[in-house]
């Protein structure tokens, strides 16, 4: 799909559930989402992707997304590790989709692979922390995506101000978290990342205000979505 070929955060949102309605599992298309994700996180990492990657995965679908790119990248040898960022009782909380494949991830090699919770004054966010400063290879992004309408605060303004003080290379997923999917603003504060993978087209967030220095660059995925039903909803 070209580069210039945009949909609105509402417009990408129906084209989803119109897939979804016509036969497209959604749990395939959060598979495939993650999947491009990975490819690109492996692009990232080069020939030697000897480095951990840390998957900050958020309370809506894209931390759905994040334990997919998690389990693919640690199915591909990198030493990957999952932190779910929100309030205490959040991550039982999830999706369905999100939360199978969150299971999907916990099951994959009991003992290593483990869902770290951040929130204030937790274990996981201690962990986080001295993970960073550990100098990861990549950080992966999948907090929140084009759908956030308010400013970040909390727990999650203070995660996304540690990534950006680590001064890692970051992978996006959707749109750098903090971003306005439509208008490109910063909603209080946002992750600056050196690359991000949207889906089925741009968000004018990538394009517009401060979205062009946030996401780095930016390439758009297929996910499954069958051409006509995009096709269709470009030109609506």
């Amino acid at each position: 799909m070209s580069k210039t070929h945009t949909l609105s955060c509402r417009a990408a949102r129906e084209l989803d559930a119109q897939a979804i309605d016509g036969g497209v599992a959604s749990l395939l298309l959060m598979e495939n989402a993650g999947r491009a994700c990975a490819t690109a996180c492996l692009e990232m990492l080069g020939e030697d992707p000897s480095g951990e990657v840390l998957v900050l995965a958020g309370p809506g679908n894209n931390g759905g997304d994040g334990f997919v790119i998690a389990r693919t990248l640690y199915n591909h040898g990198v030493s990957a590790r999952a932190f779910f960022v929100g309030e205490p009782g959040k991550l039982a909380e999830l999706s369905p989709d999100a939360q199978s494949h969150g299971r999907m991830w916990l099951e994959l090699a009991p003992g290593h692979t483990v869902i770290h919770e951040v929130y204030p004054d937790s274990a996981g966010l201690a962990e986080l922390r001295s993970s960073l400063g550990r100098s990861p290879a990549l950080i992966v992004d999948s907090l929140f995506g084009s759908g956030l309408d308010r400013p970040l605060s909390g727990i999650f303004a203070e995660v996304v101000d540690l990534v950006n003080a680590a001064a890692i290379d970051v992978l996006a997923v959707d749109i750098p978290s903090g971003i306005h999917g439509d208008t490109g603003q910063v909603l209080g504060t946002a992750i600056r990342a050196d690359r991000t993978v949207t889906f089925v087209a741009h968000k004018p967030g990538l394009l517009l205000g401060a979205g062009p220095v946030h996401a780095g660059a930016v390439q758009v995925a297929e996910i499954g979505i069958p051409r006509a039903m995009i096709e269709a909803a470009l030109h609506a």
